[in-house]
């Protein structure tokens, strides 16, 4: 006698995109998806309620953010195996970019459960598509460090190999996010800076990071809202073989972070560039 395989009687997760701002965003799946599932997982209940009544949805609702995520996990499997169909969403845009649910989804997986992604607004793709910056390879690094000294080490890290280079800021962090920037990759590295995405005051500046720094300085209702900036790193310099010999030297003696400043001393190059060799030394 043949019966049905768990897999045919399991739900199904779907991660739903949601508007980013502009609600004219939200696609026709994604609202027939929340309206047809079992239970909705959202990052803050009741600010997607708000959303949800917008279009007459009234699936029930359970909270999963960055704290209770992996207790959750365990919850979701059980109602999947009990043939309900669940539906992750976060606050705004793509569920797990730069929000919670990663280690749900990567749970369910290993439980072998169905997962179906409903695409929709993405502020990252969002604003890099309209950027004017190279889009043929970038990296997303989310969000950076809140402490001034952790974000420069960040940024230090990062090589032109990476493409532009995508994070969000906050408000009252985009100044001196700017300023860190300027220190560690120079006044005229080129930046777009994109605001308030999809909503009434949507706005996109560009060009050298001390133009960007001016006008946000200039206009306070510029620092305003929720930012995602992107930054076109400039191009390796090309080689400076003596410099490159003395810090081969000093790399046999110090930590690369001072090799690095002491070559830079001594030959006149630029410190940033001879960490980034010195990195690429040490890897060798």
């Amino acid at each position: 006698m043949l019966t049905q395989s768990d897999n045919d009687v399991r739900g199904t997760f779907y991660i739903v995109a949601t508007p980013i701002g502009n609600l004219e965003d939200f696609t026709d799946r994604a609202k027939q998806t929340l309206h047809d599932v079992d239970y909705i997982a959202a990052e803050d209940t009741r600010h997607s309620k708000r959303l949800l009544n917008h279009f007459g949805i009234g699936t029930k609702l359970f909270a999963l953010h960055d704290h209770n995520e992996r207790d959750k996990a365990s919850y979701i499997d059980s109602l999947l195996n009990e043939g309900k169909n669940v539906a992750l969403i976060s606050d705004a845009g793509t569920p797990l970019i730069s929000d919670p649910g990663y280690h749900v989804v990567s749970f369910l997986r290993q439980q072998g459960h169905r997962i179906v992604p409903v695409p929709g607004a993405s502020a990252l793709i969002t604003a890099l598509c309209a950027s004017g910056l190279p889009t043929d390879r970038f990296s997303f690094v989310g969000f950076l460090p809140a402490k001034s000294k952790s974000r420069r080490d960040e940024m230090s890290s990062w090589a032109p190999s990476l493409g532009t280079v995508v994070f969000y800021e906050s408000t009252h962090r985009i100044l001196d996010c700017l300023a860190d920037l300027e220190a560690v990759w120079g006044e005229q590295v080129q930046v777009a800076l994109a605001r308030e995405l999809t909503k009434t005051f949507e706005t996109f500046l560009s060009g050298s990071v001390a133009e960007i720094r001016q006008i946000l300085a200039d206009d306070s209702n510029q620092t305003r809202g929720e930012f995602v900036m992107m930054v076109s790193l400039p191009a390796a310099e090309e080689d400076n073989t003596e410099a490159l010999k003395v810090l081969k030297v000093l790399l046999k003696e110090l930590p690369v972070k001072q090799a690095a400043a002491l070559a830079a001393e001594i030959t006149g190059e630029k410190k940033n560039a001879l960490y980034k060799q010195a990195l690429a030394m040490n890897e060798a």
